[in-house]
């Protein structure tokens, strides 16, 4: 940062209150305004998959196992009984 501008966490404090007062994006709005009515702007969009990727999941694909956050939580001492661990009757 230039010294003409003064201490660099000033700047950044001003940048931050720009950026949280909406300053930036009303710069911006006004400038693409400008541009658009002098036809500076071409507003074509294209998109693809090598720039836009959904995570395998989001795309059907199947899991595996069961997630560590779905897993109920289960103490050893609370340890279902199986019928092998029954006490046996007579």
């Amino acid at each position: 940062m230039p010294e003409r501008y003064g201490p660099w966490d000033r700047i950044y404090d001003l940048f931050r209150r720009w950026q949280r007062d909406g300053i930036w994006a009303r710069i911006v709005t006004q400038l693409q305004a400008q541009a658009d009515a002098k036809g500076l702007i071409t507003w074509d969009v294209n998109v693809d998959s090598t720039i836009c990727r959904a995570h395998q999941h989001a795309a059907g694909a199947v899991k595996r196992g069961i997630s560590r956050r779905n897993r109920p939580v289960v103490s050893p001492s609370s340890r279902l009984t199986t019928a092998s661990d029954a006490p046996e009757a007579d």
